[in-house]
């Protein structure tokens, strides 16, 4: 400070002195002149207190004489703001001044002096204040105990404070009526004015009273009771109780004015000082809850409210109030009891005027005032939780909010719900919803489930239009309403009908069954909806059970407004399905968008929800679910979707945990997709689906392909859903299971044997089109998968694909089924190691585990090595199909099946070969075989649609022999390519018998197709080859010298591919097996003697039972075998004998001949015998007779380079071929049945009969059986076995009789051959005969061989009357053939021949040179000239041996001789005769028949003639040519003949006379000459 200012200061006195005295003038301008002098020197600060003290009385002066009052209040303003100096005494002073201007007649002046007193008082503990800050650091000294006086207690204060002190007690004086201690001078005061002075000074300077124990004690002690004291009027006071005359004393009314700063001053004391006046407190809180009564006047209760809402925005405040009283026993509930009152006070407003008990000088507008204020309150009270933070939460005692809520929620809740109904104003509804949704979430937060549910349930209705029954509000609100009372009235909810104020800004639909028609929603509503979401989405952690309230009102809602799920579960405003019923307005057109956004965002927060809120949201859905499934049951009412749009939209976003809640979201959506309302299916699957092609699309951690159990339960409902019986839901399931293959095909590892169960679980009932879906996803398996699976599946998708080929909805997918069991088959051999190798690893494992258990290994054909599983299980499913009820997929599988074994059986090892034959190849024979015999016969119309079916396979039958055959022919062939390897195995010989025993029953089956396969297959096992030791490639049908007609038969085509053995492969197996497969070790060779020769037996039983002719009488149906079928089982005995020649005995020869005569004896029925026969003038063999021929062939060349004792069957071989023979005369007959012969051998033509069976023409057979015999005789005529057996004798006899038929054989080709074999034979066998002629062997064969002559020559059949003369010509040639062999082969070896026979041969050849001589003129004389060079050859013959000197006998002598002198006396006759006739007949011809005869006679006359010239002289008779020139005469005598044949003929018999015209000379014999 300046030294002339504080010079100045310290003589201030002396200064201001002339100021002072200029007021005293009391003249009005001097005295505002020094006024304004005095304030300068104030405000420069250079007063001293003495100065000061000296200001105050001047102006007290001019106070007490009225002047310048304004001034004066200004001066002491000025005075006591610029400084500190003035305390004590002056201060008062000063102080008492103000307040007795305020108490003017002057408004100005009072008002001025209020605002004056009002800023002194602040200024006095400003100074405190100032005072307290500078002497802060400073230690003080501990204040004496404050005793009773309170003056005492004053002397530890400072100057400030105490006079700060001094003011506030005088204050409290002042108000109560008593007279101040230090304010001396006061005249008067208004309790009013007081009061509000308390208050300033209570708050704005609460710690002065906190940091000062003298100060507090006056709160307590002084300002509490002032205050108790000054409320007991309106405590006492009673709205409408008038004072009665009765009554004691007349009740105070309560004085507005004061009331109202009371209450004031009381909130600024619990506001500020409850720590210090807890008890206090707790009375003017009562007080305050009385205040509120109805029974107060309005007024009172309306400032009561302003006060608790002074309160209620202090949370600490209420949380302590809680503590102190309600937590305490025996307490108040003060906090429980402002909170009901203020409940009442609410409901008392909406009460209806005219109940008497409404204060009528309310206004609305008071009314509307009232309510904002209690809005405000019950809103700060609801609110007061959020605006302490987390932490506060946690710090303070959980305890005292549970306390807090209980002692509150009751009263809230009642105040809200009536305030939420009753409000108009939007502004108003969103804060009553914000405050409700505040303690919702506390309520949450601190686990009290009932105030929970009971604050969701009031947003939830308000979100509702009214009177909406909704059960699960209903029972929230049942709970709830048990507990609505305050002070022991329950509260009536009386609800002030707000919906005619609202705006209506949608109609629709109601979900449930009542309310009927539509439902409105208004503008509130959709707050309240909106406020409802701000729940869930924010506090959606803490709503636990309540989600059910929320979510079901949602739901309801959503559907009012027509929202819709749409992709991923988002609701999109879709059009009701239900018809126009849901309107619309703009306002909430443009609002939908933003709500379906927030619904979404809401289920998108639950990512951050803790898993038990997660798992209280999934619960809560899916007990919506459940209540909209029971809704849609029975109605085709449009179901809510909105749980399940929901539950999916919740899974999608949670796919980071998707474990915890996976099992009972996919439960509920499981039972979804059972749901009988297709539309509410249709999103059950839609849900799962998406879940589960989301869930293998995350990018899970760590990721799927090292979580196997996560992957596993991700795709479990998918296999769940197999279950379920809809169509639908199958078909979306398969779609699914084809976009995860697409997508996640190569990272499914062990969630493969689910995913393909779901491709497997097909049924026949399911439809064309799901079969067809689930199959796309099986050949997308197959074709890119196979490699990434683990190979322990691969059985699985066998089985699979088995299944498809077993469906019978959809026959190309069974087919095309089949096919991928190739490529499946192919894939197991390209990767054939890798496979083995994974599944050996895989089996060890399991092996171990079935040990650790004690249990043997659960798996299919389990012996066997894993990968050899593998391939028996791909059989047995093919073999499966290949008893298949339809044709075309038995013939497709069955093809298959043998392909594959074919392709890639060199893979399995021995002993699982013993499996395929047994468990497979045979029970698959066994299985087609019955079912083959038990085939139904009838026909099959049309093959479905329109297609015709060929007449071979219209019957069930036909076509199961179909499969028969091709599974037939499959096993041969596989017994034939993989021969040796079986037959390592022990039961080969076994195997073999039963294969036989199949061939055998196919064979005899009563059908053709089969049982020619059957031969077919017989015939393929049989090209088997016994491995050589040098291993020569043999070519196998090379190597059997079969014949090249059944090399033909033998290539059928069968359905395999040819086994192609590439290096690799045969490395591999040397690899697996160290052995070649088909190659036996060095040294060893395979005994198959035994394998044969049960071949031989099936074939000889085949042949016997098919070839013995039926027992039945006409009338039953016979089955006779087919040609082809006996064809190619003749042809089989080839094969076959090559392995059995070596024990083939005469029991064998015979049976086979047994066979051989029956097969060559079956008729061939009508209808196929053109195809069969050749036309009948072309003589060709049928395929059959070709075979028996070629079997005898065989045979017979075996025997020929066969040993010693091979050779006794030739015999047997000759009567076989002499039986064929026969056959040409005497066609064999078959049993008793009745056959046409096709031929009809006089007119050449074939004419097929109406008989069903046609016999076959057997005459080529029969010729070539006698080709086949003449030459096997001229190899075999020396053999002993030939001789002993009189084969000669048996030929002639055989020949005998088409030589004896003649004319009358069915063929004249057959005795014509008959012949030259007869003479063939003879030139053969006759020196044969004559050799053993001492043995006797032969001498029943002459006999047989001189009736065979002369049944030939001599033969009773006439010749057909259309012979030409040159044919007859040429058969007379054949008789003059047998003529001569008699003459060169027969008669010179007479004396070796016994002569009985040489008798017959003479007396034939003189009845042949006398044929001519018959008496009797029949057609025969016709004939006669017709075999005159035959008639020439006997005469020759028969002179030659006449005449000849070396008869042995004279008994054949006298035999020649008499036939000549027979002879020549008959031609004398007959040349008499006709020269008798010629002369009688005169003119006349003579008959042609005499004519013919004569010509004869003279013919057979020269013929003698030149006989008896070529003859040697000496051997013919005296008494011959005696006989011979008497002729002469005779003939001479006929030259007269007019006849030119007869002149002729006579010219020609006269010419020879010429030689005999001188008798030659001759020796006397006998005495004669």
């Amino acid at each position: 400070m300046p030294l002339f200012t504080r010079s100045l200061k310290e003589n201030s006195s002396e200064a201001v002195q002339p100021f002072l005295m200029g007021c005293g003038t009391k003249e009005p301008k001097i005295t505002q002149l020094c006024l304004a002098a005095i304030q300068r020197l104030m405000s420069h600060e250079v007063v001293s207190e003495a100065a000061a003290g000296n200001i105050i009385n001047m102006l007290w002066q001019l106070m007490e004489n009225g002047l310048e009052e304004l001034k004066l209040l200004q001066t002491v303003l000025v005075l006591l703001t610029t400084n500190t100096i003035v305390h004590d005494e002056v201060l008062s002073k000063a102080i008492v001044l103000c307040f007795r201007l305020h108490f003017t007649k002057d408004n100005i002046t009072n008002n001025t002096a209020a605002a004056t007193v009002r800023q002194v008082v602040t200024v006095v503990f400003e100074r405190m204040v100032a005072e307290d800050q500078k002497f802060k650091g400073l230690t003080e000294e501990p204040p004496a105990v404050p005793g009773n006086s309170n003056r005492r207690s004053v002397s530890s204060l400072r100057p400030s404070a105490k006079d700060a002190y001094m003011l506030f007690q005088d204050l409290c004086q002042l108000v109560n009526a008593d007279a101040p201690y230090w304010l001396v001078g006061m005249t008067e005061m208004t309790r009013t004015f007081g009061l509000e002075l308390l208050e300033s000074v209570l708050n704005d300077f609460p710690e002065v009273f906190l940091q000062h124990q003298e100060f507090s004690f006056l709160l307590k002690e002084r300002v509490c009771p002032l205050v108790i004291k000054l409320f007991s009027p309106n405590i006492k006071f009673r709205q409408g109780s008038s004072s009665s005359a009765s009554s004691p004393a007349p009740v105070e009314k309560p004085y507005f004015p004061i009331c109202m700063r009371l209450l004031r001053v009381v909130s600024v004391l619990i506001k500020h000082f409850y720590s210090l006046l807890v008890t206090e407190c707790e009375i003017f809180l009562s007080l305050l809850v009385k205040f509120l009564d109805g029974e107060k006047p309005q007024w009172l209760r309306a400032v009561a409210v302003e006060s608790v809402h002074r309160l209620c925005v202090q949370p600490h405040l209420l949380q302590s109030f809680c503590q102190s009283y309600d937590m305490k026993q025996h307490s108040t509930k003060v906090f429980r009891d402002i909170v009901n009152a203020l409940g009442s006070f609410i409901q008392s407003l909406f009460i209806l005027p005219g109940a008497g008990n409404t204060s009528s000088t309310s206004t609305p507008d008071t009314v509307r005032h009232q309510i904002k204020c209690v809005m405000t309150c019950v809103c700060g009270v609801a609110v007061f939780c959020p605006r302490v933070d987390a932490v506060c939460v946690f710090a303070v005692a959980h305890e005292v909010w549970e306390e807090m809520v209980n002692a509150c929620w009751c009263g809230l809740l009642a105040a809200l719900s009536l305030l939420l109904d009753a409000s108009t104003d939007e502004t108003a509804t969103e804060s009553i919803l914000k405050a409700e949704l505040s303690v919702a979430s506390l309520c949450g937060r601190l686990s009290l489930v009932t105030p929970r549910d009971a604050f969701i349930t009031a947003i939830c209705k308000a979100s509702l239009p009214p009177h909406y029954a909704l059960t699960v509000l209903s029972n929230a609100a049942n709970l709830s309403n048990k507990v609505y009372s305050i002070q022991g009235q329950s509260v009536q909810m009386v609800s002030p009908s707000s919906e005619s104020h609202q705006q209506v800004i949608a109609v629709g639909q109601p979900l449930t069954a009542q309310p009927q028609g539509t439902v409105v929603l208004t503008a509130k509503n959709i707050q309240c909806m909106r406020t409802l979401l701000n729940l869930a989405h924010c506090h959606g952690a803490y709503l636990g059970t309540s989600w059910q309230l929320v979510l079901a009102t949602l739901q309801h809602l959503v559907w009012i407004l027509g929202l819709k799920p749409a992709v991923g579960g988002v609701l999109k405003p879709g059009r009701a399905v239900e018809g126009p019923s849901t309107v619309l307005t703009t306002a909430v057109m443009t609002d939908l968008p933003v709500i379906s956004n927030i619904l979404s965002r809401l289920f998108e927060s639950s990512q951050y929800l803790d898993d038990v809120s997660l798992h209280h949201l999934i619960n809560a859905l899916c007990s919506l679910s459940m209540e909209a499934m029971e809704m849609a049951y029975g109605n085709n009412k449009e179901p809510s979707l909105f749980a399940v749009a929901k539950l999916l939209e919740t899974g999608l976003v949670n796919m980071d945990r998707i474990e915890i809640l996976w099992r009972p979201l996919t439960a509920h959506l499981l039972e979804v997709c059972q749901h009988p309302n297709a539309r509410m299916r249709e999103w059950g699957a839609e849900a799962i689906t998406s879940l589960i092609k989301a869930g293998l699309s995350f990018k899970h951690e760590p990721p799927l392909s090292q979580n196997q159990r996560l992957q596993l339960l991700l795709l479990n409902p998918l296999k769940e859903l197999s279950n379920v019986l809809h169509t639908d839901i199958r078909q979306k399931q398969l779609e699914c299971v084809l976009q995860i293959l697409q997508n996640q095909g190569d990272s499914l590892g062990p969630g493969w044997p689910l995913v393909l169960g779901v491709i497997g679980a097909i049924r026949n009932d399911q439809g064309e089109s799901l079969i067809r879906t689930a199959f796309q996803c099986l050949q997308l398996v197959v074709t890119d998968f196979l490699p990434t699976m683990p190979c322990m599946c691969l059985q699985i998708v066998v089985d699979v694909a088995g299944s498809f080929g077993l469906q019978n909805q959809e026959l190309n997918i069974s087919l095309t089924s089949i096919g991928l069991l190739w490529n499946i088959s192919d894939y197991f051999f390209q990767r054939g190691e890798a496979i083995t190798e994974e599944l050996e690893r895989e089996e060890a494992v399991l092996l171990k585990q079935a040990q650790d258990k004690g249990e043997p290994l659960n798996r299919p054909f389990h012996p066997a090595p894993p990968f050899d599983c593998l391939w028996l299980c791909l059989y047995a499913k093919l073999g499966e199909l290949c008893v298949d009820p339809r044709p075309a997929v038995r013939k497709s599988a069955g093809q298959t099946m043998f392909s594959t074994i074919a392709a890639h059986g060199t893979l399995l090892q021995p002993l699982t070969w013993n499996i395929v034959v047994w468990k497979v190849l045979f029970h698959l024979l066994n299985c087609v075989r019955k079912s083959s015999t038990t085939a139904d016969k009838e026909k099959i119309e049309s093959g479905g649609g329109n297609i015709l079916i060929h007449h071979s396979r219209d019957t069930a039958e036909k076509q199961w022999a179909e499969t028969w055959v091709l599974t037939l022919a499959g096993v041969a062939r596989i017994f034939n390519t993989r021969r040796y390897l079986l037959q390592q195995l022990g039961d080969f010989f076994k195997a073999w018998e039963v294969l036989l025993d199949h061939i055998q029953s196919a064979a005899l089956s009563k059908n053709n197709e089969v049982s020619l396969a059957a031969l077919k297959s017989f015939q393929e096992i049989l090209q088997l080859v016994t491995p050589m030791k040098d291993m020569d490639k043999l070519d196998v049908l090379a190597a059997m010298d079969v014949p090249p007609v059944l090399m033909e038969s033998l290539q059928g085509s069968g359905p395999g591919r040819p086994l192609v053995r590439s290096d690799s492969l045969a490395e591999r197996l040397v690899q697996r097996y160290g052995a070649q497969p088909s190659l036996p070790p060095p040294g060893e060779e395979l005994d198959d003697s035994a394998l044969w020769w049960s071949a031989w037996n099936t074939w000889y039983r085949i042949g016997t039972e098919c070839t013995r002719p039926p027992s039945g009488g006409k009338d039953k149906l016979v089955f006779v075998p087919s040609q082809p079928f006996l064809t190619a089982l003749i042809q089989i005995f080839p094969a076959l004998y090559q392995h059995i020649a070596g024990g083939f005995s005469m029991e064998d020869l015979k049976k086979l001949g047994v066979i051989l005569h029956g097969a060559v004896s079956v008729p061939i029925s009508s209808d196929s015998s053109p195809f069969i026969l050749p036309s009948y003038t072309e003589a060709v063999l049928t395929s059959l007779q070709e075979a028996v021929l070629t079997a005898l062939d065989v045979l017979q060349k075996a025997i020929c380079v066969g040993s010693e004792n091979l050779q006794v069957m030739y015999p047997a071989i000759f009567e076989q071929l002499l039986l064929f023979v026969e056959f040409s005369c005497k066609p064999p007959q078959y049993g008793k049945m009745e056959t046409k012969h096709v031929a009809n051998a006089k007119y050449n033509q074939v004419s097929l009969c109406p008989a069903e069976w046609v016999a076959l023409n057997y005459v080529p057979f029969a010729e070539r059986s006698l080709e086949v015999l003449v030459d096997l005789y001229h190899k075999t005529a020396c053999h002993k076995a030939v001789i002993n057996e009189k084969a000669l004798q048996n030929i002639i006899k055989t020949l005998r009789i088409p030589l004896g038929l003649k004319y009358a054989c069915p063929a004249e080709s057959t005795w014509k051959l008959a012949v030259s074999s007869l003479l063939k034979v003879l030139s053969i066998g006759l020196p044969v005969a004559r050799q053993q002629a001492s043995s006797g062997k032969f001498d029943t064969m002459w006999p047989e061989l001189a009736n065979a002559f002369e049944d030939f020559l001599f033969t009773k059949s006439t010749p057909p009357d259309n012979r030409s003369i040159q044919e007859f010509q040429r058969n007379e040639a054949i008789d003059v053939e047998v003529v001569q062999l008699i003459s060169t082969e027969i008669l010179p070896f007479a004396n070796f021949i016994p002569k009985e026979f040489v008798g017959r041969i003479m007396s034939m050849l003189n009845k042949g040179s006398i044929h001519s001589q018959s008496s009797s003129f029949t057609e025969a004389e016709m004939d006669i000239r017709m075999r005159e060079e035959f008639s020439k050859v006997c005469f020759e013959t028969l002179l030659q041996f006449s005449f000849s000197n070396k008869v042995s006998t004279p008994q054949e002598g006298y035999i020649s001789r008499m036939a000549l002198s027979v002879l020549l006396q008959r031609a004398q006759d007959v040349l008499r005769r006709f020269v008798n006739d010629e002369r009688l007949s005169g003119r006349c011809p003579l008959p042609r028949q005499q004519v013919t005869e004569i010509i004869f006679v003279l013919k057979a006359i020269s013929t003698l003639m030149d006989s008896l010239k070529k003859t040697q002289p000496e051997n013919v008779d005296g008494n011959v040519w005696a006989q011979v020139i008497a002729l002469y005469p005779t003939l001479v005598e006929c030259i007269t003949c007019s006849s030119p044949e007869v002149s002729s003929a006579l010219k020609d018999a006269l010419g020879p006379f010429k030689d005999f015209m001188q008798p030659p000379v001759s020796k006397v014999q006998n005495g004669e000459s």
